[in-house]
């Protein structure tokens, strides 16, 4: 690769076809459109248009770590995609894989850099944010949890279903809407806890009360929700007492960690799992397991990552608090890829995905057997598909709530998720673990009455 000095715009122009063709090598399944509104054809069926705003926008989009800058350029509006955005993923995705030498990657990090330094004023609507304080301490947890959660219920609720659920809806036939789909999910999980009138039950992470609602009003039991966003404990308040169940249910805002002398028939975390860091995980399903009866049952839902091979070191370096010789992402990874820094500064500050396996490995260890584990993940990509959709059909309004940048923001980070669960790269599991007495666990022969 060779490093461009130019000042004209014709030279501009040049440099950044250039750097294209090295960047997306022939043959090239999109088309381009610069600034100028010169275009570059695909040269296969061209599925979507790669829109660069400005002459500086290669550079802020190829600045390393690279997919903070490729995330920033898109929801500062740098440029943009026109037609199919999943398709647009899959080909970043596809550019990840390749395989670059240091050589090639100092060339072309070389190469960005000489472009000029132009671009859009970028709004402040959505910053990035930067914690203070331990990691996954109380207040740095309540901190990130708000950081996402708090955006604003007026805003999730343009694209959630009725019952505001924030999480993987359930699918049966694959055809279901999305109303229907979260619904079933809801019920599926209340089957896998076989509630009876009278339990007591423990939301962990209960997002605004959907389940908590769900559970009281269909089984009769008696729910306290718990939550680090002051809006979803708001709303989930609100939501109990105009359903009249002021005297069954509790929705709070409060850590999971400070339920030291509560009791609990049967436990559920739906999504928050994933907030808790992996050296913090033998604490998390430790308190779990105080807290719940002996005979109780402890659903585990939330997404995980497929294995890599350096998850087997957890086999051997486990030491029974959370820690593993298991090695980190590499200087490449960190430096120049930057995996997983723009969901870290932007989407989900500290959120930490481990494998499903070591997961319950580490549930075991504290005391749990595990009895079913369940893989949602195509669940989970039709739920993204229908909550994008209805994200942009809401567009306008969305922007008028919380700017574009904080509409580019989600549409961006569920787009791309979409791209994660349907290649499996990461997963969705949901994990019954027991608390048996004396080896015996309250439960049927088999699953079939999962499916009445």
């Amino acid at each position: 690769m060779s490093h461009f000095t130019m000042n004209t715009k014709e030279q501009v122009v040049e440099q950044s076809i250039t750097l294209l063709d090295h960047i997306f090598p022939s043959p090239r399944s999109f088309t381009i459109r610069l600034w100028n509104q010169e275009e570059i054809p695909a040269e296969l069926d061209s599925t979507f248009v790669l829109v660069l705003k400005h002459p500086g926008t290669l550079r802020r989009m190829f600045t390393p770590p690279i997919e903070l800058a490729l995330g920033e350029a898109y929801i500062y509006q740098d440029f943009d995609i026109e037609g199919d955005l999943y398709a647009a993923f899959g080909l970043i995705d596809t550019l990840s894989r390749r395989i670059f030498s240091p050589t090639d990657v100092a060339a072309l990090i070389k190469e960005v850099q000489s472009l000029p330094k132009t671009g859009i004023e970028r709004s402040t609507t959505r910053k990035p944010f930067d914690l203070k304080g331990e990691l996954h301490s109380p207040k740095r947890d309540c901190d990130a949890v708000r950081f996402h959660y708090d955006v604003g219920n007026d805003f999730y609720a343009l694209w959630l279903d009725r019952q505001m659920q924030y999480s993987c809806g359930y699918f049966p036939t694959g055809m279901e809407d999305l109303d229907t789909a979260q619904d079933k999910k809801i019920e599926h999980i209340c089957r896998k806890l076989r509630f009876k009138p009278g339990e007591r039950l423990l939301d962990i992470g209960c997002g605004w009360g959907g389940l908590v609602m769900a559970a009281a009003q269909r089984y009769g039991v008696s729910v306290l929700g718990v939550t680090l966003s002051e809006r979803q404990a708001e709303y989930g308040a609100e939501q109990s007492a105009r359903l009249g169940l002021s005297g069954q249910v509790r929705v709070e805002m409060r850590d999971y960690r400070d339920l030291e002398k509560e009791s609990f028939d049967k436990i559920v975390s739906v999504g928050m799992f994933e907030h808790v860091g992996r050296n913090h995980l033998p604490e998390y399903f430790s308190q779990v397991y105080q807290l719940l009866k002996p005979g109780g049952l402890f659903l585990n839902h939330g997404i995980s990552r497929r294995s890599q091979p350096a998850d087997l070191a957890l086999l051997q370096g486990f030491n029974g608090h959370g820690k593993s010789a298991a090695n980190g992402p590499s200087f490449f990874e960190r430096k120049v890829l930057g995996a997983g820094s723009f969901s870290q500064r932007y989407i989900f500050p500290d959120g930490e995905l481990v494998p499903v396996s070591e997961a319950n490995f580490i549930a075991e260890t504290a005391g749990f057997e595990v009895r079913d584990v369940e893989n949602l993940r195509e669940h989970y990509a039709l739920t993204l598909r229908h909550w994008v959709r209805r994200l942009e059909d809401q567009h306008e309004e969305a922007v008028q709530l919380v700017g574009e940048s904080v509409y580019r923001t989600w549409r961006l980070y569920m787009s791309f998720c979409v791209l994660g669960f349907e290649t499996g790269q990461t997963n969705i599991n949901q994990s019954l673990l027991a608390k048996p007495v004396n080896g015996k666990v309250n439960l049927p022969m088999s699953r079939a009455y999962l499916y009445k």
